[in-house]
């Protein structure tokens, strides 16, 4: 849907003003838009319908202006039974956005990941700017400011194999006469490594293959968000399939978050001491937890078995960088973990992006819980 917001004069700007309680009361000059799938017929059929290898554009706004919502909710248009195709849908539906004319989107992930949860699953759960809410998290939310000086496209692509997906939602935004300078584009991107490159366990005891080694350097660390440029990363989602099958203490989560910052050497100023302490977490979590900031949205099973997702939002810390940025964890202390990990990792960059990938739909696809 392409809307032309109209600017009336005197239109504001983003203004310097937060979202905070204490800043409500601030008065505004921005007109509050929507593109949304109510039925323009008046019915009450307020959804699109996406066929298997299909691309829509959702919206193409023209003007300045920033998203700050983002409603969505999708389901099989068949009802779900044990027949249903497609049971994935979350991994094979892509999302896309593009700002200010770009080529090419910024945000390049797919659906249910990016609004915070991996494995193609949904959950309830509530953080500051990335929500899944009821009926068992279906009903997918995001709160990210996403500002455009003259235009913001978003597009969903079905990599379905059969099953048409019914999809409604709302994108919400302010309009602009114009946006000032010194604002950041959006981006989202998502990466896999399935497994992880570790290493025999071998002789080694339980212990030794869980806690022994010596990581000088990074190398062979995940890598969450590689990226040029000047901005400052916001946060990530990480998700775990623990694919180490055995009876001894099993915890996925002893590798160190390093971020490199404007490719400074190894020791980073931010070196971590453990998964869970970068997810503000601790000893060796498995409950379900949801913080403004940080949380466990899957926990995995018994001995930290199956899928497990977690999020870690830096909205009161953003890491700045000025010219590139490389966010890293180790798979088990010492990269020795060989497990199923994937991510998403969201930032603000002086720039639209150029060169996000996305792995094909096949190495996207969720392992069976």
């Amino acid at each position: 849907m392409t809307t032309d917001h109209p600017t009336p004069a005197g239109a504001g700007r983003y203004g310097g003003y937060g979202s905070s309680l204490r800043d409500l009361p601030r008065l505004r000059e921005h007109r509050r838009m929507r593109v949304s799938s109510w039925d323009v017929t008046g019915g009450n059929d307020d959804r699109l319908t996406v066929q298997p290898g299909e691309t829509v554009t959702l919206a193409d706004i023209r003007g300045a202006g920033s998203v700050n919502h983002i409603w969505v909710t999708v389901a099989p248009l068949r009802p779900a039974g044990p027949d249903t195709a497609d049971h994935d849908y979350l991994r094979r539906l892509v999302l896309r956005i593009y700002w200010d004319d770009a080529a090419e989107p910024s945000v390049l992930v797919p659906l249910g990941d990016f609004f915070g949860v991996g494995h193609a699953r949904s959950v309830n759960f509530a953080s500051a700017p990335l929500q899944m809410s009821p009926e068992d998290g279906k009903g997918f939310n995001s709160f990210f400011h996403m500002p455009f000086a003259t235009r913001a496209r978003f597009e969903l692509t079905s990599e379905c194999e059969s099953e048409a997906m019914a999809f409604y939602y709302y994108i919400d935004y302010d309009a602009f006469a114009e946006l000032e300078p010194g604002l950041g584009r959006f981006h989202a991107s998502w990466n896999r490594e399935n497994p992880t490159d570790g290493v025999e366990q071998g002789s080694m005891t339980n212990p030794e293959f869980l806690f022994g080694g010596h990581n000088i350097g990074g190398e062979g660390n995940y890598t969450i968000l590689d990226t040029v440029g000047r901005g400052h990363y916001v946060g990530c989602v990480l998700n775990v399939t623990n694919l180490r099958h055995t009876s001894d203490w099993n915890w996925y989560g002893e590798g160190d978050d390093m971020i490199f910052v404007d490719g400074e050497p190894w020791p980073p100023r931010l070196h971590g001491t453990g998964t869970e302490d970068y997810f503000n977490t601790a000893w060796c979590p498995s409950q379900a937890y949801a913080a403004p900031y940080h949380g466990i949205t899957l926990p995995g099973g018994e001995n930290w078995s199956g899928q497990i997702s977690l999020y870690r939002f830096h909205v009161e810390d953003p890491v700045t960088f000025t010219s590139s940025i490389r966010v890293t964890i180790e798979h088990g202390h010492d990269n020795r973990r060989s497990d199923d990990l994937s991510s998403t990792a969201y930032w603000y960059a002086e720039e639209p992006a150029r060169g996000l990938t996305l792995l094909p739909v096949e190495q996207r696809l969720p392992r069976l819980a």
